[in-house]
């Protein structure tokens, strides 16, 4: 017998043959003798309905009575899918954030969790009681329901199993594992059958949409075993209910993976846009000045390129935002600029960052030139680059998107068997 968190996405529970075809994956689970727990999200496109009757009521709402109101999808799911799975002669009950409770901060809309206490599901496991929880949302200071942002869902599902100290957590979605790049762009894309935490944080930061960034943060820190799985497979498929090795990919830790490719895969983010501030003066203090006020703006500043003039006076600095903060972004410097004291302000928009990604690439030399060297015989021109220990980013224009991936993706020999 193992404990076993479940989580199932709103593409998973989207309709009422879904929630039921959940309630037998289920059931499966349950019938093998584990202790499960299953953490659901609002059913597809509920989250975005309930949204946008918020900004209907008034565009500056309250973010405490918009998580009030948001956080009802998975309310109803939780209640469906538990009604659910007792039709079908299992014990099971319906919970929601507070009533666990999972404690997060006051950042209503986009809450961290900061503690779950466990006792009471553990204490239902040992009755036989199967919880579905309501994912995406906690108990804010003020004791009010706090949202943990989009994709929380995944972070509950994690969080709890941390604290509940589960064997495993399986994450249901609409694709049936993490692949070497989009299959969308790469037809031989290939299914992972393992990915290391490290890898898999960079993946989802970098662009994959798998998984929430926060979510696999949780699981690196807390060591939580993690399958991404289909829940679309038919739940008596042969295979599906193998504890150790099921359908799908696990996130582990490196030491479980024996064999370690060089580059495990590549991952892309549109919609990326560069800001270049031109002859700045190359002193203590310019670059707080720069990036200060843009924090305090809450906009995200990515890949940073700075260039010091030959008698090191004036010094050029380039860096990446979302094209959505673009606008944001140019006003807030533009304001700033008798502090910051720049010449020019450029600005260019519809960019793309292509990242390769592995922790192989610690102990290999050449892997970054190979990139290069590829991207250059396809005539890409590259406008900034960055790099870590298990990573390279490139920043190039939109149009050469998806001939960068795929030019990568068979560069390291990704489209091999």
């Amino acid at each position: 017998m193992a404990r076993i968190v479940m989580k199932f996405g709103g593409t998973s529970v989207a309709d009422m043959d879904r929630i039921r075809n959940v309630a037998r994956h289920v059931k499966r689970e349950v019938d093998a003798g584990h202790e499960v727990a299953v953490v659901v999200s609002a059913m597809s496109g509920k989250t975005n309905e309930l949204v946008g009757w918020t900004r209907d009521a008034s565009p500056m709402h309250d973010a405490r009575e918009y998580d009030a109101v948001v956080a009802s999808g998975e309310q109803v799911t939780s209640g469906l899918l538990a009604i659910a799975l007792q039709h079908i002669g299992i014990n099971a009950r319906s919970w929601q954030g507070w009533q666990i409770p999972i404690r997060t901060d006051n950042a209503h809309g986009a809450a961290r969790i900061m503690d779950i206490d466990g006792t009471d599901l553990i204490r239902r496991f040992g009755e036989g009681q199967v919880a579905v929880i309501a994912g995406f949302q906690g108990l804010g200071p003020d004791n009010r329901i706090a949202t943990l942002g989009r994709g929380g869902s995944d972070t509950s599902a994690v969080a709890i199993a941390a604290a509940v100290k589960a064997d495993r957590c399986d994450i249901y979605t609409d694709v049936d594992g993490v692949y070497t790049t989009d299959p969308r762009i790469e037809p031989k894309a290939k299914r992972l059958k393992k990915i290391a935490f490290e890898e898999m944080l960079e993946m989802a930061s970098l662009g994959a949409k798998v998984l929430q960034v926060r979510s696999v943060e949780l699981a690196m820190v807390f060591k939580v075993r993690t399958f991404v799985r289909s829940s679309f497979d038919d739940p008596d498929a042969p295979g599906m209910g193998d504890f150790l090795n099921p359908p799908g990919t696990l996130i582990c830790d490196e030491e479980e993976i024996l064999e370690q490719e060089v580059v495990t895969g590549i991952a892309y983010a549109k919609d990326e846009a560069q800001i270049s501030l031109r002859r700045l003066a190359d002193r203590p203090g310019v670059s707080a000045a720069i990036f200060g006020p843009l924090a305090e703006a809450h906009i995200n500043v990515d890949m940073i390129v700075q260039n010091t003039s030959e008698d090191g006076s004036r010094t050029d600095m380039t860096f990446t935002v979302p094209s959505g903060d673009l606008d944001k972004a140019m006003k807030v410097l533009t304001e700033s600029k008798g502090t910051i004291g720049f010449d020019v302000i450029q600005n260019e928009a519809g960019l793309v960052k292509v990242s390769v990604i592995g922790i192989g690439m610690r102990s290999h030399a050449g892997v970054a030139a190979s990139a290069f060297r590829a991207l250059a015989e396809k005539g890409i021109n590259i406008k900034a680059i960055t790099t870590s220990e298990i990573k390279i980013s490139i920043l190039i224009d939109g149009a050469y998107a998806e001939l960068a991936v795929r030019t990568l993706h068979s560069v390291y020999g990704l489209d091999k068997s």
